[in-house]
């Protein structure tokens, strides 16, 4: 792309709306400032341009997203046939499995969920189409990584910041590649309470009918009812006869 062809006050505007998050819901114009890198005056422009255009609430100090930002989001999710596609299966997989199943793609450093099927809340947070995890310490996560060539997938984890969530998160970046090497060997991912304590998942990758990588899959358990050591055995014929049947109807 042309220098020409960037529009920088459009990418300052998409900084500023992802400074909102789930603990970050109102933000007054120093903090997306500091947030964003951004100067108060720029941010400030940003933020009262969404307002007018109805993608904000104004209150005099605080500024909140509305509702109507989900039409950016949804855009994406009506857009590609993917959702729709994978939700009947992984409801179905989900009713096998007795545990929440989930399909996630990666976007960047991310996980980005784009069907649930949820039998019993096993997160602290609420998981739901559009929800965000790390790639570095979740199943779909590493699954998806692992699908990637080496020196992309290390490129991503540089621009990672590996947080230890809980004592068993692996945030070595060395150890980290050694993991996915083992996933892209075994062709699937356990996660044991690295996410987040008590929770165990497995996950694997979805190919189209191409052998093109396009999604993940994963079912996720508390680690007080089934041990990471047992996930492969109990989970991994459901996800693969689950992934055998997506490759059918993914072109």
């Amino acid at each position: 792309m042309r220098e020409t062809d960037f529009v920088s006050g459009f990418a300052r505007g998409l900084r500023v709306i992802e400074a909102f998050e789930e603990t970050r819901q109102r933000l007054s114009i120093a903090e997306a400032s500091k947030l964003t890198g951004l100067d108060r005056a720029t941010v400030r422009r940003s933020l009262l341009t969404l307002a007018e255009l109805g993608y904000a609430d104004y209150d005099g100090k605080f500024f909140a997203l509305t509702p109507k930002i989900l039409r950016l989001g949804h855009a994406y999710l009506s857009a590609t046939p993917l959702p729709a596609l994978i939700q009947p299966h992984l409801d179905q997989l989900s009713e096998k499995a007795g545990q929440s199943a989930s399909a996630s793609v990666l976007d960047g450093t991310e996980i980005v969920y784009i069907a649930r099927a949820s039998q019993r809340r096993v997160m602290s947070i609420n998981l739901t189409p559009g929800s965000r995890l790390p790639a570095y310490c979740a199943s779909m996560g590493r699954a998806l990584l692992a699908s990637l060539p080496e020196s992309e997938a290390r490129a991503i984890l540089e621009k990672t910041e590996l947080k230890q969530n809980t004592p068993t998160t692996k945030t070595d970046p060395e150890e980290l590649i050694a993991e996915l090497r083992r996933v892209r060997a075994q062709g699937y991912a356990i996660i044991d309470q690295e996410l987040e304590i008590g929770l165990c998942s497995i996950a694997v990758p979805v190919e189209n009918d191409r052998g093109q990588t396009v999604a993940a899959i994963n079912i996720g358990a508390p680690a007080a009812h089934v041990l990471a050591s047992a996930m492969a055995e109990r989970y991994l014929p459901l996800l693969q006869e689950t992934r055998n049947a997506l490759r059918l109807v993914l072109r």
